[in-house]
């Protein structure tokens, strides 16, 4: 978002699109639009937004677009010690690098005073637009963004995001749907599942997933089977210990993540078992180094480089008072087959 200064005795006050559509009594786009040279917007609402923006003293951009650096799109993950956000800030990287911007990068680790410190840092700096990733975003956040006008959008949400916020997702349900579908084709029948957070939505969806695979093909779903994690490796290791030393130890062991099935792989090799002579595994995310362990990992592909320029397109976009075609968007999801799968004994 692009701001400004007033002049004169009350030049400490910040100007924002959002102070200027509320004085206008039109909607944030509008005003984006007119700031933009846009042609559809009405002559009577052009003059009076034109005024509005004179008298309170508004910085536009120079026409010849932003110099390099002087706006920012601002990351925002829950942590940063996971793989797949570094795909994802490559992916935001690409966009905003090509459109002029900078990105800021932040962890707020679900605490009050952590979200409270970044959005005062915010403040300070001329923020285009925001990417919520896997975040729940609290209703005064919510309303603080809204009110300077800085667009959002979410990727992976948290629970349901706010109604004026676009979210950027994966096939989450189809893509466990499908791998579960193929270790049944292959014969498994005792097929171990190991969850994500459960406030996530995408973490929901794969669970589904692989129940509706199992339903579909007249398998009984066997809670025993079902443990949580939270897409880390250390969970993963656990649920799959746990999974293993069941009397009826399941002959494949889909994973909610890569990093959970990587887990998974040492419980097996710690039993004194072998990946997938002795238990086929299946992870969710594609991470690069996946195709390196060994075995070579079976996995569904989550286009997630991809979800964060999409990411980046729509809040610049949306900085720009310009549509979007639809306020959810999900990529789709691949399932990759290496080594890690095989017909059960």
């Amino acid at each position: 978002m692009t701001k400004g200064r007033t002049v004169g005795s009350d030049s400490s006050r910040n100007v924002t699109i959002a102070m200027i559509a509320r004085l206008a009594g039109v909607s944030v786009p509008t005003v984006s639009r007119v700031i933009n040279g846009r042609s559809d917007v009405s002559p009577q609402t052009r003059e009076r937004v034109e005024g509005l923006l004179t008298q309170h003293g508004y910085r536009r951009r120079s026409p010849a677009g932003r110099r390099p650096g002087s706006a920012l799109v601002d990351l925002v993950f829950n942590d940063l010690d996971s793989p797949w956000a570094v795909e994802i800030i490559r992916g935001v990287e690409d966009v905003a690098h090509a459109s002029g911007a900078g990105t800021v990068v932040s962890a707020i680790h679900q605490r009050t005073s952590s979200a409270k410190q970044w959005l005062d840092n915010m403040r300070g700096r001329s923020t285009e637009g925001v990417i919520f990733v896997t975040s729940m975003v609290a209703p005064p956040l919510q309303a603080e963004l809204r009110r300077r006008g800085v667009p959002v959008v979410i990727v992976d949400p948290a629970g349901v995001a706010p109604q004026e916020a676009p979210t950027i997702g994966a096939t989450n349900w189809a893509g466990s749907l499908g791998a579960n579908q193929y270790l049944l084709g292959l014969g498994h029948r005792r097929i171990g599942f190991i969850a994500g957070p459960p406030q996530l939505m995408c973490s929901r969806a794969r669970l589904d997933g692989y129940r509706a695979a199992l339903d579909a093909a007249g398998v009984a779903i066997d809670d025993a089977l079902i443990r949580p994690g939270n897409f880390y490796h250390e969970s993963g290791y656990a649920a799959g210990t746990d999974l293993l030393a069941l009397p009826d130890a399941p002959t494949a062991i889909f994973a909610s993540s890569d990093q959970m099935a990587l887990g998974v792989y040492e419980a097996v090799r710690k039993r004194g078992l072998r990946v997938p002579d002795d238990v086929s595994v299946v992870g969710f995310d594609d991470l690069p180094e996946v195709r390196w362990c060994s075995p070579p990992l079976t996995t569904v592909r989550q286009p997630l480089a991809e979800m964060g320029m999409l990411a980046a397109r729509t809040v610049l976009r949306l900085a720009n008072g310009e549509r979007i075609e639809s306020p959810r968007f999900e990529l789709a999801t691949e399932l990759v087959v290496r080594d890690s799968t095989a017909p059960p004994r």
